[in-house]
């Protein structure tokens, strides 16, 4: 609709739908079977020459397999792309012309105002007095500006441009980052384990001026979370809520119902750690994680992947390996790009890219990409996945210094769980009229029992005797 209306646009642009089974790509896999058959869950959009976003899961991939299915996908969109520029061309609608606004001498006349103290500003490497220098700055400038007849939208655009300026050419022209680090340098990172001392599992993770403590809860089945899809009733035993409150940027503002920002990075988050998890055989638990933002200045959601899996192994749970997820930037010059380790805040306000890449030792878990440039290429992509490899390498290490391997069992404050198998024409005879008989078994063993339609029996109590002893009145009722 864009493509054959008179709004001036840069595309068009088509996306699709990549799996991965047998060391073979498909195109647009049947939904609900993806991973469950394969190893990769990706969809990626883009233009005719560049991609422009990328989301995924995966199985512990290899780069070269993500990267390879990011060109796949690339690729077996273009006859879509062509088909949209052919209907575009037989509609023939002319397009709007924008006369572009020469800011350039508002520009110039700003550069001369407060350009060495807005270079001063971003040597400072705390974010708040970075931020208290860089207002004081803006307001000198908007004052000045105002009083020789320029409009405050304008100023502000022209003011962006400056701060862009700045920090961009220092970082393709030094190699030198806003709080003077190097291109794929890590922030100072310190891990805690048991943070908190009555939960599950806790941790708290601190990656420069990012923080998030981390809670793992583990409950029964009966705690699962219940969806009403358009593909009907799901269950789901792994739950992650990622909490982002105003005081983690230093705002006073009212707290509401989570927003796109919260759903989203929750769910990256999620798919990060999703593919480690033991299996419902394995580990019966329901596994909720926590993880509250104190502090941020850039990818909380990665540090909600490190810190969410120090919780995780602190509360006992037995996951395949540890995962831990970094936020990558982009600084494009005309022919120059720099690819940047580990992001700020600034850094992603004023670069081209945010790419997320969370992972084991062994390969990715998630992938999440967008850019504000028109596209990039296979090339910078390749970059930036090596990039982040390291860098998922140095943190893995800090995390494993802190906590290795899970604990050898659940917290003592934890549910103790037992799984048991009966013969399914003994589950009526188990839950009784009305259930009266399960309801016997709950009170005198002080413990929940669940059962589904298979005749798995699971029974949760606070102490292992007290399960024990429910598993003894079950097997008297229910087993041959």
């Amino acid at each position: 609709s864009l493509a054959i209306s008179r709004i001036p646009f840069e595309g068009p642009v088509a996306a699709a739908k990549v799996g991965y089974k047998d060391g073979q790509y498909i195109l647009n896999p049947k939904i609900g079977a993806i991973l469950s058959e394969g190893d990769l869950d990706l969809v990626v959009a883009g233009t005719s020459d560049s991609v422009l976003m990328v989301e995924s899961e995966a199985k512990m991939l290899s780069e070269e397999v993500m990267l390879g299915a990011v060109n796949f996908g690339h690729q077996q969109m273009q006859p879509v792309i062509q088909m949209i520029n052919d209907l575009a061309a037989e509609a023939g609608v002319a397009k709007t012309e924008i006369l572009a606004v020469d800011n350039s001498k508002l520009e110039q006349e700003l550069a001369k105002i407060i350009e060495p103290s807005l270079r001063d500003a971003y040597k400072e490497t705390d974010k708040q007095e970075r931020y208290i220098k860089i207002d004081a700055a803006k307001k000198q400038a908007v004052a000045t500006l105002l009083d020789l007849g320029a409009q405050e939208p304008e100023i502000n655009v022209a003011f962006k441009h400056l701060q862009q300026h700045i920090v961009r050419r220092q970082i393709v022209e030094l190699g030198q980052r806003i709080d003077g680090r190097g291109v794929a340098d890590i922030r100072n990172i310190e891990c805690e384990v048991s943070f908190l001392p009555r939960v599950h599992g806790s941790a708290l993770f601190t990656r420069g001026e990012t923080q998030v403590i981390a809670g793992t809860t583990l409950g029964s089945a009966s705690d699962e979370q219940m969806t009403d899809g358009l593909e009907g009733d799901t269950k789901e035993s792994f739950i992650l809520h990622y909490n982002f409150p105003p005081y983690s940027v230093g705002e006073a503002t009212p707290s509401r119902a989570p927003g796109r920002r919260e759903i989203g990075h929750g769910k990256l988050a999620w798919r990060a750690i999703h593919q480690v998890l033991p299996s419902k055989v394995e580990f019966p638990y329901t596994i909720r994680v926590v993880s509250e933002v104190t502090e941020s200045n850039g990818s909380s959601s990665m540090a909600s992947v490190c810190g969410g899996i120090l919780s995780l192994m602190d509360a006992g749970v037995p996951i395949k390996a540890p995962v831990a997820g970094i936020a990558m930037g982009l600084i494009l010059e005309k022919d120059k790009y720099v690819v940047i380790s580990d992001i700020l805040g600034d850094e992603d306000h004023l670069g081209d890219m945010d790419f997320k890449v969370a992972g084991t030792q062994a390969g990715i878990t998630a992938l999440q990409m967008d850019i504000k440039v028109r596209g990039i290429s296979s090339e910078i992509m390749k970059v930036a996945l090596d990039q982040a490899k390291s860098g998922r390498m140095h943190i893995l290490d800090k995390m494993q210094a802190a906590l290795n391997t899970p604990r050898a069992s659940v917290n003592e404050y934890a549910p103790s769980m037992i799984t048991m198998k009966i013969n399914k024409d003994k589950i009526r005879e188990l839950i009784g009229p009305g259930g009266k008989m399960i309801k016997s078994i709950c009170e005198a063993s002080k413990a929940k029992v669940d059962i589904d339609d298979n005749g798995t029996v699971t029974i949760t109590s606070l102490g292992l005797e007290n399960g024990i002893k429910a598993q003894k009145m079950i097997e008297e009722i229910a087993m041959d």
